[in-house]
């Protein structure tokens, strides 16, 4: 792993570093980072149909990430890493991670991922800001 581990505060950084980004609710009551009104990073509710298959208990720290698209998304969620994804958003371009899973990620990670998403929800006009 390249540079120092993922915080939680980096998403912060990350996400509002990028053109137009604010920070919002979406799903109803949850706290989501949009540009263009589109949430590109969710924070979820506790929800039973995301279990912790250690404890058997619903899992109440899972991030959700926008992903370019469903090849980005199977490399994403294969072998050891620590994204993955649930019936629920098998037909989503999104894969979640766990807020106790983010050091496994770099910060340059974490960062890839968040503009990654970011572009996939971005209005081409902002997208080709970071293309300079």
């Amino acid at each position: 792993m390249p540079g120092r581990a993922a915080r939680f505060e980096d998403i912060d950084a990350i996400a509002m570093a990028l053109p137009e980004v604010e920070f919002g609710i979406s799903w109803g009551d949850r706290p989501t980072y949009l540009v263009d009104g589109k949430g590109f990073i969710l924070f979820r509710d506790t929800r039973k149909d995301a279990i912790d298959p250690d404890t058997g208990e619903p899992m109440d720290d899972v991030i959700v990430f926008q992903v370019t698209d469903d090849a980005a998304k199977t490399a994403m969620v294969l072998d050891d890493s620590p994204f993955f994804t649930i019936p629920h958003f098998h037909r989503t371009s999104a894969v979640l991670l766990r807020r106790r899973d983010l050091p496994k990620l770099s910060r340059d990670e974490l960062a890839e991922v968040i503009t990654d998403a970011w572009l996939k929800r971005a209005p081409k006009r902002l997208a080709r800001i970071l293309e300079r």
